[in-house]
């Protein structure tokens, strides 16, 4: 049986330039549409059964985060269920995947995939629930529906969002174990919870650019995490209709999840910079941190993003512009696609597990700090 690749599937990206010999394959990664962004790659390898796979990205080196290559290790799936991490190094400007195949059909991916037949899985399985509502919030520029998950009837109000980069599947599964949790009727602290706040979860703010392989960018090429104080329907419809649900229940916490390529570890980057940033947002924001690292050790407080200086802030980046617009507790949280180098895990990496397991802890941290916001 002859090699045979392929990326023509939901999330799919991959450029085959040669397969000829399993041990000398030359591909390349294609950016997302519009745009000079990516870096995700997700593909099928057929074929492959007995066959020591070796598999060259020859455009790594215009990636775009570099530093997201070192000690990087590709994920790899049999089952599209558990994803293993492979022998994966960067060299001379050149990616390099290695893999013994056990099957005759495998897939790799920049991090474990988040379809969107899943995200389909999650609303239905979601809504089955007592007092939780789907709604579409509007279409994206694909004609795609943006799904929010409604929960809780509480007076405070808090909303998460995630998935603004599409290729940050780790957000979704995060986003997955924190539903898990909520909608779980013996938890005392999902109930206790439910009963104080509402919660508008927005599950993936990007499908299009999920669908389509981007790892950064929408259908337009737009990065929407540069769009909150300028979104339009004709540029970043998703943003658009989130900020007019917004406007209309108001905010009390407001946290975005999201992946970063370079940092091997788990953290928040908060609103420190906005125009409006208080002394008091300040204790709010570090009584978080303090509560979630507490709480779960794969979360840490030691490495992040540096603080920009008071006023200097990027106002149309989510957090920034939430913080200053909304006078609320503004987050956005960071996970690795490398893997936690507090805690690390040579098999799995950064897992999809993982992901759930530390969105399940924050509803500790919310609940520490509830009273306060």
């Amino acid at each position: 049986m002859s090699l045979h690749i392929s990326d023509q599937f939901d999330s799919g990206n991959i450029i085959v330039k040669d397969a000829q010999s399993p041990n000398d394959i030359r591909l390349e990664i294609r950016r997302d549409n519009g745009s000079d962004f990516f870096q995700w790659f997700h593909f099928r390898v057929s074929g492959a059964r007995g066959e020591t796979l070796v598999m060259h990205i020859e455009n790594a080196s215009e990636a775009a985060y570099l530093e997201g290559w070192s000690d990087y290790q590709a994920c790899a799936s049999y089952d599209r269920e558990t994803w293993f991490r492979i022998d994966t190094d960067y060299q001379d400007g050149v990616l390099t995947l290695r893999h013994e195949a056990d099957l005759d059909t495998i897939w790799f991916a920049y991090f474990a995939p988040y379809s969107h037949e899943r995200h389909q899985d999650l609303l239905a399985w979601a809504q089955t629930h007592d007092d939780v509502f789907v709604d579409v919030l509007g279409e994206t520029l694909d004609g795609r529906t943006l799904d929010c998950v409604t929960v809780g009837e509480g007076e405070k109000t808090i909303w998460i969002t995630a998935r603004q980069h599409p290729g940050e599947s780790m957000a979704e599964w995060w986003v997955e174990g924190f539903l898990n949790r909520l909608l779980d009727e013996d938890d005392p602290v999902a109930r206790v919870l439910k009963d104080k706040v509402r919660f508008h979860i927005v599950p993936n703010m990007n499908p299009d650019g999920s669908v389509r392989g981007h790892l950064r960018t929408n259908a337009k090429g737009i990065n929407l995490n540069r769009e909150w104080d300028k979104a339009s329907l004709e540029n970043s419809p998703e943003v658009f209709h989130v900020l007019e649900k917004i406007k209309e229940t108001g905010v009390d916490l407001h946290l975005d999840v999201h992946g970063d390529e370079g940092l091997p570890y788990n953290f928040i980057a908060g609103g420190e910079g906005a125009p409006n940033f208080t002394e008091a947002d300040q204790a709010m924001l570090d009584a978080f941190k303090t509560a979630l690292a507490s709480i779960s050790p794969d979360f840490q407080t030691e490495y992040g993003y540096a603080v920009d200086a008071p006023g200097t802030a990027d106002l149309s980046i989510c957090t920034n512009y939430m913080s200053n617009t909304f006078d609320c507790l503004a987050m956005t949280l960071e996970m690795p696609f490398k893997d936690n180098a507090d805690l690390p895990d040579p098999v799995y990496g950064w897992s999809p597990e993982r992901c759930r397991k530390l969105g399940a802890a924050n509803l500790d941290a919310i609940h520490a700090v509830l009273d306060a916001i």
